[in-house]
């Protein structure tokens, strides 16, 4: 097996530095000894995404405009947090309820995963929520503009292939989701 060495980090400034956007530029050693002085990273706090399915078996999307690609897109609740400050599953049932009005009897971390480990360094955490229903109160950030929408289990996967489901964390949590709902298994992930 070949031994393979993390990049040494030489010096490291932050090029932006505020609430909703950090970027970090790093001089790093590369294993061979090149060295990069412009590696640039962007340091984003963690996200939560949520996979909710009612009792009807439904599973609740929401549909909101995304400006970063300038387009109105389905796709699962989720949010940001601070990972150092609050837990994923107190942050997977705050996200749920504020976007979508929903509440669910039991959340359950599927995963954590890495969405782009080249040069973002926050974790996306996956939770699927159980019997959701629209007991909560929906409360929306001055950004969000968003519609509650019902999706039968049985026609997700067509509107992946569709494109109308396109979103990359939103697209795993529903195959992780499928496959936990098909095998019963009941995983702890942390």
């Amino acid at each position: 097996m070949k031994e393979i060495h993390k990049w040494k980090i030489l010096n490291s400034k932050w090029v932006i530095n505020n609430q909703w956007c950090k970027v970090r530029q790093d001089k790093v050693e590369l294993a061979n000894g090149k060295i990069i002085d412009d590696y640039f990273v962007n340091v984003r706090p963690e996200i939560t995404v949520v996979l909710p399915i009612t009792k009807q078996k439904e599973i609740v999307f929401v549909r909101q405009y995304r400006h970063g690609i300038k387009d109105i897109l389905l796709e699962l609740p989720a949010g940001t947090f601070d990972g150092q400050k609050e837990d994923s599953l107190i942050a997977a049932r705050r996200e749920l309820e504020e976007e979508t009005g929903y509440l669910a009897e039991r959340l359950i971390k599927l995963a954590t995963i890495y969405d782009n480990p080249v040069k973002d360094t926050n974790k996306i955490h996956i939770f699927i929520a159980l019997n959701a229903s629209p007991i909560g109160k929906q409360s929306l950030d001055d950004t969000e503009d968003i519609e509650v929408v019902l999706i039968p289990i049985e026609e997700v996967k067509q509107k992946i292939t569709s494109k109308e489901i396109c979103v990359a964390g939103t697209i795993t949590a529903i195959f992780l989701g499928l496959d936990f709902l098909e095998s019963k298994n009941h995983p702890n992930v942390d």
